[in-house]
Protein backbone atom coordinates (compact mmCIF):
# COMPACT_ATOMS: atom_id res chain seq x y z
CA UNK A 1 0.00 0.00 0.00
CA UNK A 2 1.13 3.55 -0.67
CA UNK A 3 2.37 5.63 2.27
CA UNK A 4 -0.30 8.31 2.30
CA UNK A 5 1.75 10.52 4.60
CA UNK A 6 4.50 10.67 1.99
CA UNK A 7 1.92 10.87 -0.79
CA UNK A 8 0.19 13.96 0.65
CA UNK A 9 2.13 16.62 -1.25
CA UNK A 10 1.43 15.12 -4.67
CA UNK A 11 -1.92 13.56 -3.90
CA UNK A 12 -4.25 16.21 -5.33
CA UNK A 13 -2.27 16.87 -8.51
CA UNK A 14 -2.07 13.15 -9.31
CA UNK A 15 -5.78 12.50 -8.72
CA UNK A 16 -7.78 15.07 -10.59
CA UNK A 17 -7.57 17.96 -8.12
CA UNK A 18 -10.50 20.33 -7.74
CA UNK A 19 -12.60 19.04 -10.69
CA UNK A 20 -12.61 15.47 -9.35
CA UNK A 21 -13.32 16.67 -5.81
CA UNK A 22 -16.23 18.81 -6.98
CA UNK A 23 -17.69 15.92 -8.99
CA UNK A 24 -17.40 13.62 -5.97
CA UNK A 25 -19.00 16.13 -3.61
CA UNK A 26 -21.89 16.86 -5.98
CA UNK A 27 -22.64 13.14 -6.30
CA UNK A 28 -22.40 12.61 -2.54
CA UNK A 29 -24.67 15.54 -1.74
CA UNK A 30 -27.21 14.16 -4.17
CA UNK A 31 -27.49 11.13 -1.86
CA UNK A 32 -27.43 13.02 1.47
CA UNK A 33 -30.86 14.15 2.77
CA UNK A 34 -31.47 17.87 2.33
CA UNK A 35 -32.20 18.27 6.04
CA UNK A 36 -28.91 16.71 7.20
CA UNK A 37 -27.16 19.11 9.59
CA UNK A 38 -23.96 17.26 10.55
CA UNK A 39 -21.77 15.16 8.22
CA UNK A 40 -18.59 13.21 8.97
CA UNK A 41 -16.10 12.72 6.12
CA UNK A 42 -14.09 9.61 7.09
CA UNK A 43 -10.58 9.33 5.60
CA UNK A 44 -10.92 12.89 4.36
CA UNK A 45 -7.38 12.97 2.97
CA UNK A 46 -6.22 16.44 1.96
CA UNK A 47 -9.69 17.87 2.45
CA UNK A 48 -10.56 18.83 -1.12
CA UNK A 49 -13.83 16.88 -1.09
CA UNK A 50 -14.44 17.87 2.54
CA UNK A 51 -14.23 21.56 1.62
CA UNK A 52 -16.69 21.07 -1.24
CA UNK A 53 -19.12 19.28 1.07
CA UNK A 54 -18.79 22.06 3.65
CA UNK A 55 -19.88 24.60 1.04
CA UNK A 56 -23.44 23.26 1.22
CA UNK A 57 -25.49 25.76 3.20
CA UNK A 58 -26.64 24.48 6.57
CA UNK A 59 -24.34 21.44 6.61
CA UNK A 60 -21.70 21.24 9.34
CA UNK A 61 -18.90 19.01 8.10
CA UNK A 62 -16.18 17.29 10.13
CA UNK A 63 -13.22 15.48 8.56
CA UNK A 64 -11.14 12.71 10.08
CA UNK A 65 -7.98 11.06 8.73
CA UNK A 66 -5.30 8.79 10.18
CA UNK A 67 -2.37 10.23 8.17
CA UNK A 68 -0.99 13.32 9.93
CA UNK A 69 0.18 15.17 6.79
CA UNK A 70 -3.12 14.52 5.04
CA UNK A 71 -5.10 15.73 8.05
CA UNK A 72 -2.85 18.80 8.35
CA UNK A 73 -3.60 19.80 4.76
CA UNK A 74 -7.31 19.18 5.31
CA UNK A 75 -7.27 21.32 8.45
CA UNK A 76 -5.83 24.21 6.44
CA UNK A 77 -8.71 23.89 3.97
CA UNK A 78 -11.49 23.40 6.52
CA UNK A 79 -10.21 25.19 9.65
CA UNK A 80 -11.44 23.88 12.98
CA UNK A 81 -13.26 20.94 11.42
CA UNK A 82 -10.62 18.20 11.00
CA UNK A 83 -9.33 15.71 13.57
CA UNK A 84 -6.70 12.98 13.50
CA UNK A 85 -8.32 9.58 13.95
CA UNK A 86 -8.50 5.94 12.91
CA UNK A 87 -11.49 4.89 10.80
CA UNK A 88 -11.61 1.61 12.76
CA UNK A 89 -12.04 3.51 16.05
CA UNK A 90 -13.68 6.81 15.25
CA UNK A 91 -13.26 9.38 18.05
CA UNK A 92 -16.94 10.34 18.22
CA UNK A 93 -19.93 9.25 20.34
CA UNK A 94 -22.69 7.01 18.99
CA UNK A 95 -25.26 8.75 16.80
CA UNK A 96 -23.27 11.97 16.37
CA UNK A 97 -23.95 12.58 12.66
CA UNK A 98 -26.83 12.79 10.20
CA UNK A 99 -24.58 11.58 7.37
CA UNK A 100 -21.23 9.80 7.10
CA UNK A 101 -19.09 9.47 3.99
CA UNK A 102 -16.04 7.36 3.15
CA UNK A 103 -14.69 8.16 -0.30
CA UNK A 104 -11.86 6.03 -1.74
CA UNK A 105 -11.29 4.25 1.59
CA UNK A 106 -12.76 0.75 1.67
CA UNK A 107 -10.66 -0.53 -1.24
CA UNK A 108 -7.50 0.19 0.78
CA UNK A 109 -8.42 -2.09 3.69
CA UNK A 110 -6.73 -5.39 4.34
CA UNK A 111 -9.67 -7.76 4.10
CA UNK A 112 -13.30 -8.47 5.01
CA UNK A 113 -12.79 -8.22 8.78
CA UNK A 114 -11.20 -4.77 8.66
CA UNK A 115 -13.67 -3.53 6.06
CA UNK A 116 -16.61 -4.69 8.14
CA UNK A 117 -15.14 -2.97 11.22
CA UNK A 118 -14.88 0.35 9.36
CA UNK A 119 -18.46 0.08 8.10
CA UNK A 120 -19.49 -0.77 11.67
CA UNK A 121 -17.83 2.39 12.98
CA UNK A 122 -19.47 4.53 10.32
CA UNK A 123 -22.83 3.01 11.28
CA UNK A 124 -22.15 3.51 15.00
CA UNK A 125 -21.60 7.28 14.74
CA UNK A 126 -24.62 7.66 12.45
CA UNK A 127 -27.96 8.55 13.99
CA UNK A 128 -30.96 6.28 13.27
CA UNK A 129 -32.40 7.33 9.93
CA UNK A 130 -29.07 8.87 8.88
CA UNK A 131 -27.27 8.02 5.64
CA UNK A 132 -23.87 6.47 4.98
CA UNK A 133 -22.33 7.08 1.52
CA UNK A 134 -19.25 5.23 0.29
CA UNK A 135 -17.40 4.47 -2.91
CA UNK A 136 -17.55 0.85 -4.08
CA UNK A 137 -15.80 -1.19 -6.79
CA UNK A 138 -12.95 1.31 -6.90
CA UNK A 139 -10.40 -0.82 -8.77
CA UNK A 140 -12.95 -1.89 -11.37
CA UNK A 141 -13.74 1.77 -12.08
CA UNK A 142 -10.26 2.24 -13.52
CA UNK A 143 -10.77 -0.46 -16.16
CA UNK A 144 -12.09 1.61 -19.06
CA UNK A 145 -11.41 -1.11 -21.66
CA UNK A 146 -8.41 0.76 -23.07
CA UNK A 147 -5.23 -0.62 -24.65
CA UNK A 148 -3.54 -0.04 -21.27
CA UNK A 149 -6.12 -2.25 -19.57
CA UNK A 150 -5.47 -4.93 -22.17
CA UNK A 151 -1.73 -4.91 -21.38
CA UNK A 152 -2.41 -5.06 -17.64
CA UNK A 153 -5.16 -7.69 -17.83
CA UNK A 154 -2.91 -10.65 -16.80
CA UNK A 155 -1.69 -8.91 -13.63
CA UNK A 156 -2.35 -10.62 -10.29
CA UNK A 157 -5.16 -9.09 -8.27
CA UNK A 158 -6.70 -9.82 -4.90
CA UNK A 159 -10.49 -10.11 -4.53
CA UNK A 160 -11.79 -6.56 -4.01
CA UNK A 161 -13.00 -5.95 -0.46
CA UNK A 162 -15.12 -3.02 -1.69
CA UNK A 163 -17.15 -4.84 -4.33
CA UNK A 164 -20.73 -3.73 -3.96
CA UNK A 165 -22.07 -7.16 -2.99
CA UNK A 166 -19.58 -7.36 -0.12
CA UNK A 167 -20.28 -3.82 1.08
CA UNK A 168 -24.03 -4.49 0.95
CA UNK A 169 -23.42 -7.48 3.24
CA UNK A 170 -21.27 -5.50 5.70
CA UNK A 171 -23.89 -2.76 5.74
CA UNK A 172 -26.74 -5.17 6.45
CA UNK A 173 -24.75 -6.70 9.29
CA UNK A 174 -24.58 -3.28 10.95
CA UNK A 175 -28.14 -2.09 10.47
CA UNK A 176 -27.75 -0.26 7.17
CA UNK A 177 -30.08 -0.73 4.19
CA UNK A 178 -29.39 0.38 0.58
CA UNK A 179 -31.10 3.64 -0.28
CA UNK A 180 -29.43 4.98 -3.43
CA UNK A 181 -26.50 4.99 -5.80
CA UNK A 182 -24.67 7.44 -8.05
CA UNK A 183 -21.66 7.74 -10.35
CA UNK A 184 -19.20 10.53 -10.99
CA UNK A 185 -16.28 11.18 -13.29
CA UNK A 186 -12.72 10.85 -12.04
CA UNK A 187 -11.53 14.02 -13.78
CA UNK A 188 -7.89 13.91 -14.78
CA UNK A 189 -7.37 10.26 -13.83
CA UNK A 190 -7.32 8.76 -17.28
CA UNK A 191 -4.09 6.78 -17.56
CA UNK A 192 -1.46 7.25 -20.24
CA UNK A 193 1.07 4.49 -20.98
CA UNK A 194 3.96 6.54 -19.57
CA UNK A 195 2.13 7.50 -16.36
CA UNK A 196 1.14 3.86 -15.85
CA UNK A 197 4.80 2.82 -16.05
CA UNK A 198 5.50 5.45 -13.38
CA UNK A 199 2.70 3.99 -11.25
CA UNK A 200 4.26 0.54 -11.55
CA UNK A 201 7.55 1.95 -10.29
CA UNK A 202 6.04 3.56 -7.21
CA UNK A 203 4.02 0.58 -6.06
CA UNK A 204 0.55 1.66 -7.17
CA UNK A 205 -0.26 -1.90 -8.24
CA UNK A 206 0.01 -3.59 -4.87
CA UNK A 207 0.47 -7.14 -6.16
CA UNK A 208 3.39 -6.22 -8.44
CA UNK A 209 6.82 -5.62 -6.90
CA UNK A 210 8.05 -2.30 -8.39
CA UNK A 211 11.57 -3.66 -9.03
CA UNK A 212 10.53 -7.19 -10.00
CA UNK A 213 10.45 -9.01 -13.33
CA UNK A 214 6.65 -8.78 -13.60
CA UNK A 215 6.76 -4.98 -13.39
CA UNK A 216 9.48 -4.95 -16.04
CA UNK A 217 7.37 -7.12 -18.33
CA UNK A 218 4.32 -4.89 -18.01
CA UNK A 219 6.45 -1.75 -18.44
CA UNK A 220 7.80 -3.18 -21.70
CA UNK A 221 4.28 -3.83 -22.96
CA UNK A 222 3.14 -0.35 -22.00
CA UNK A 223 6.17 1.23 -23.65
CA UNK A 224 5.14 -0.40 -26.94
CA UNK A 225 1.74 1.33 -27.00
CA UNK A 226 1.11 4.39 -29.18
CA UNK A 227 0.47 7.90 -27.83
CA UNK A 228 2.63 7.49 -24.75
CA UNK A 229 1.49 10.72 -23.09
CA UNK A 230 -2.15 10.71 -24.19
CA UNK A 231 -4.54 9.91 -21.31
CA UNK A 232 -7.14 7.27 -21.96
CA UNK A 233 -10.76 7.90 -20.78
CA UNK A 234 -11.34 8.97 -17.19
CA UNK A 235 -12.76 6.38 -14.78
CA UNK A 236 -16.35 6.58 -13.57
CA UNK A 237 -16.53 6.01 -9.81
CA UNK A 238 -19.52 4.41 -8.10
CA UNK A 239 -21.21 5.52 -4.87
CA UNK A 240 -23.58 3.49 -2.73
CA UNK A 241 -25.84 5.03 -0.07
CA UNK A 242 -27.29 3.24 2.97
CA UNK A 243 -29.82 4.38 5.56
CA UNK A 244 -29.43 3.40 9.20
CA UNK A 245 -32.52 1.63 10.41
CA UNK A 246 -34.61 3.40 12.98
CA UNK A 247 -34.77 0.68 15.62
CA UNK A 248 -38.14 1.97 16.82
CA UNK A 249 -39.60 0.97 13.43
CA UNK A 250 -38.32 -2.61 13.43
Amino acid sequence: MLDYGKEADRYDASRGGEPRAAAAADAILGLVPADAAALLDVACGTGLVTRCLAARQGLRVTGVDAAYRMARMAADRVPGAVVLGDSRRLPFPDGSFDAVTSVWLLHLLSGPEETSSVVAECARVLRPGGVYVTTVDKAASHDVRSDIDAVLAPRPVLPAVDRVEAVDAYAAEHGLVPTGRARFRGHGQGRSPRSTVDDLGRGWFTQIAPDGPLAARFAEGLAALPDQDVPRPDPQFSLRAYRKRDHLLR
